[in-house]
């Protein structure tokens, strides 16, 4: 089996979010189970040189798409076993950060065409390309309408993950007809219309053979209308074809034992943990000890994540023997809240405004506990980060955190967390009282976090699913025929 990953980011070589870390880590588990995939994604200014020099150029084209016609250069290299292809366009991707330009319909519906076109230099043909989020729904658009009689897609399917439907690349219908190269008839609802625009992540949740998404949990929720973003009537139609598998981590990447950016490397052991957290402390200038329970928040600062829930309570839990270390950056009404409430609280607050891996890594590894209220959570990586990191998750029960993260049962010993249901400050604040209560009894406090230790949070297990999904769609090649023209 031949997978194409196309996807916007993906680490090493450049990331936003958890999506690049999918990106990254889903390949490499797939390739040590005999599946070769490939991983194709735009040359960013944003990738690092060191990186960027272990790439030849493979060869160089034109890429047609609306009335225009674009240089493309199509690089090649092996990064950790896994083969990545880079799309280059300096007009389009010679710029500072992803995404976030007045021309991104632009940008990414040349990328899509350029994937197209790019599988013919190819020393390879996917048997499945496999989409990720809105900047690469149009791929399966295109191979079911302007590709599907092209020899170089013969008999590839499609399959399209949901990484965050919220976010649908929605653009003017005279823009994406211009760009496309198309009329009207593809803008109607059973296609790439919604609600007087068009939609990029449509284009993959219509035309994709297969569906996924990164959490059973979320997959049952976007087909209701509270978390659909209106497009809950299409995803229980495709709901047959609507798969949810809930992310991994990488176990090597992120490992307690062998990271460089930890003062004590530490497996089972809790005592050698609180020696992290004390380095911690000691590093953001709070008071040292092992014994003052330390909560971490690592996340962007939007509503999404439940920061209305922490604010409205924050004042209160700092009435208790806790510490908080804050770090992350985005609206700009939550970092004053947190520089503030730090500025006031300087022996139990500290906030660190932007992003840091190696520090983000320091506070998994040095906080007791981990703080996720979010309002809704596709998958979330951060609450299995600080599993791995023997942080105990204190979360809603939502998308991938009611799937990975499971309330401790005083009677029977079970559960590697804390957990509330309704999206309300107080049950929130209910529920981390009562995850400080119980880290004062160690016993008990060993046994949650041995709980969450045991459990597999490698892409082992998602690899394997994943491979499920794709072996629906690649019979035996005797058996291969076209798909009908979808118009």
């Amino acid at each position: 089996m031949n997978i194409l990953f196309a996807t916007s980011e993906a680490v090493p070589l450049a990331k936003t979010g958890g999506l690049a870390d999918v990106a990254g880590a889903l390949p490499k588990a797939l390739n040590k189970r005999g599946v070769d995939t490939r991983v194709v994604l735009p040359k960013y200014e944003e990738i690092p040189d060191s990186l960027i020099g272990q790439f030849e150029q493979i060869t160089h084209f034109t890429v047609s798409f609306g009335w225009r016609n674009q240089y493309c250069g199509l690089l090649r290299a092996e990064l950790d076993g896994v083969t990545y292809y880079l799309i280059d366009n300096e007009f389009y991707f010679r710029r500072k950060g992803l995404y976030g330009y007045g021309d991104d319909a632009e940008r990414f519906i040349f990328f899509c065409f350029a994937v197209m076109e790019a599988v013919r230099y190819m020393d390879f043909h996917p048997d499945i390309v496999h989409c990720h989020d809105w900047q690469t729904g149009l791929i399966p658009f295109l191979l079911k309408t302007k590709h599907y009689f092209d020899p170089a897609w013969a008999y590839t399917k499609s399959v399209f993950t949901i990484h965050n439907l919220r976010y649908q690349g929605l653009f003017g219908i005279d823009q994406m007809k211009d760009l496309l190269g198309v009329g009207d008839e593809y803008f109607l609802t059973d296609s790439l219309g919604f609600y007087g625009a068009g939609s990029c992540m449509k284009g993959g949740l219509v035309y994709a053979d297969k569906l996924t998404t990164v959490s059973a949990t979320y997959a049952e929720e976007i087909q209701t209308e509270y978390f659909g973003e209106k497009l809950d009537p299409l995803l229980r139609y495709r709901s047959w074809d609507l798969t949810g598998i809930v992310n991994g981590i990488d176990d090597e990447l992120f490992d307690p034992m062998n990271d460089s950016a930890l003062a004590v490397p530490y497996r089972s052991s809790l005592s050698r943990k609180r020696k992290n957290k004390v380095e911690l402390q000691r590093e953001l200038g709070l008071p040292q000890s092992e014994e003052i329970p330390l909560i971490g928040i690592v996340t962007r600062l939007v509503e999404q994540k439940g920061i209305d829930l922490i604010a409205a309570t924050f004042e209160e839990l700092l009435e208790e023997d806790v510490q908080f270390v804050i770090l992350g950056a985005g609206e700009g009404r939550y970092e004053h809240f947190f520089n503030d409430a730090a500025y006031r609280h300087p022996d139990k607050v500290a906030v660190w405004i932007g992003y840091d891996d190696n520090l983000a890594r320091r506070i998994y590894a040095g906080s007791d506990m981990f703080a996720m209220p979010s309002q809704f959570e596709p998958c979330g990586l951060s609450q299995l980060l600080a599993l791995r990191y023997l942080s105990v998750p204190i979360v809603r029960e939502t998308g991938g955190l009611k799937d990975t993260v499971q309330a401790y049962n005083e009677y029977t010993g079970e559960g590697n967390g804390f957990s509330f249901t309704n999206y309300n400050a107080h049950d929130y604040m209910y529920t981390v009282r009562r995850a400080l209560a119980l880290y004062r009894n160690e016993e008990v406090w060993k046994q949650i976090v041995s709980n969450g230790e045991k459990e597999d949070y490698s892409w082992n297990r998602s690899a394997k699913a994943y491979i499920s999904v794709y072996s629906q769609l690649v019979p035996h090649r005797k058996e291969k025929e076209p798909w009908p023209v979808i118009l």
